[in-house]
């Protein structure tokens, strides 16, 4: 059958889904879907920063752990199937659409507001709706990808249970609202993690490689978004010596926890992942990437949101790094790196089986600059939190440098 451009033969038998071939990595396309997960990220922390309470960052934490569990989702099919070729990419585009539409509803998300469509959907119902639909459209690609393979079937009916059940409870909650909602969607959440342990891991496909590459990068897209809070603070106030000061400060925080990360754990992470095998690599691939990055996300949120509202309560007037942020503003600043650096011990000892105690004193320290934080200067919270970051880097190059160094070269060697 010849090709209407060039006379070439087409060929019939082109797989509506191609597989991903070991060595594959991250598409652009990839990419450009990961940018609606930026727009919502900075969604979730512009809310909770709006509703600066405790309930507020609850419910933030909510949102940012159902926005996460749809990312873990198309992550793992997309170390399955090709997100770039044939019939994929649409539908990659659909899902892209819903996104965008429940990224716009996340500020109101939570309560009994009018909106939707027309006034006969409230603005939390449409959100579920379309959250729904991101869900569903990802369990369908997965089905069609396993039209021939039982085991990966079986999985996917396993985990759709989950999320049937976790869809009508969402559902519920948006008609529901006050708290709730709140218990439904929080409930919704819980059972969908825990459905993902349903079978042992059987079933699914991974690609190492392209998956620890995967999640590397939204580590890098969240820590940009704290950059961007960072930005938009610093530029809606008068440029001063307090405003340049923490602005560099947060950047120097973002620069530590990319750090951490990435010069050895990443690294390392990656290469025991891609020794094992079968189900065993499953289980590591969901406790340590699906699981465990969570926190790390968290915390990186919560961080952006105490340096916003650092800068977001000077308004137009100059910044005085020798007040006092808003309690529960200080307690995201330094909680957010101790549960950054919490979810990095945890990561490492289930990829590693090893622990560290430097991060683990480090981690300690935060969290106890966390509970003072309320009462300290702004300039001694931010200056605090840096230094402990700035410490724990030198110390880990120090050590570690040789180590970061053999691995680079050994991951990108022919």
């Amino acid at each position: 059958m010849p090709d209407d451009a060039g006379g070439r033969p087409s060929d019939p038998r082109r797989p509506v889904l191609e597989a991903v071939s070991q060595g594959h990595r991250v598409t652009t396309l990839e990419l450009f879907f990961d940018l609606v997960f930026v727009f919502a990220i900075t969604q979730i922390t512009g809310y909770m920063a709006e509703h600066l309470t405790l309930t507020g960052i609850l419910e933030g934490l909510i949102l940012l752990a159902l926005i996460w569990w749809a990312w873990v989702g198309y992550a793992w099919l997309g170390t399955t199937i090709r997100f770039d070729e044939g019939l994929v990419r649409i539908l990659l585009f659909a899902a892209m659409g819903m996104l965008l539409v429940i990224a716009i509803g996340l500020p109101e998300a939570f309560g009994d507001l009018p909106g939707g469509f027309d006034g006969w959907l409230s603005a939390p119902t449409v959100v579920v709706l379309a959250y729904a639909a991101v869900r569903l459209l990802h369990l369908g690609l997965f089905a069609l990808a396993g039209r021939d393979d039982p085991a990966m079937r079986g999985a996917v009916g396993r985990f759709g249970a989950g999320v049937a059940v976790a869809m009508a409870l969402l559902i519920t909650g948006s008609v529901l609202g006050g708290w709730a909602q709140i218990a439904l969607y929080a409930t919704a959440v819980v059972i969908d993690v825990l459905g993902a342990y349903v079978g042992g891991g059987a079933g699914w496909a991974l690609n190492p490689g392209h998956f620890a590459e995967r999640h590397g990068l939204i580590v890098i897209i969240a820590l940009g978004e704290s950059i961007v809070a960072i930005g938009a603070g610093a530029s809606a106030l008068p440029l001063s010596l307090p405003i340049s000061v923490t602005a560099l400060l947060g950047l120097a925080i973002a620069a530590c926890m990319w750090w951490v990360y990435f010069d050895v754990t990443a690294l390392a992470a990656e290469r025991n992942l891609a020794r094992l095998t079968g189900t065993a690599r499953n289980r590591a691939a969901r406790d340590a990437y699906s699981v465990l990055h969570m926190p790390m996300i968290a915390g990186i949120v919560l961080l952006a949101l105490g340096v916003k509202k650092t800068m977001g309560l000077a308004g137009s007037e100059p910044l005085d790094l020798w007040g006092q942020v808003k309690p529960l503003a200080a307690i995201a600043l330094a909680g957010g790196v101790a549960l950054y650096l919490l979810g990095h011990l945890l990561f490492r000892l289930r990829m590693d089986h090893s622990g560290s105690r430097p991060r683990a004193v480090a981690a300690a320290v935060c969290l106890g600059l966390a509970v003072v934080a309320p009462f300290l200067p702004t300039a001694v919270v931010l200056g605090a939190v840096t230094l402990v970051l700035v410490v724990l880097v030198n110390h880990e190059y120090r050590r570690m440098g040789w180590y970061s160094y053999r691995l680079r070269h050994a991951q990108h060697a022919p």
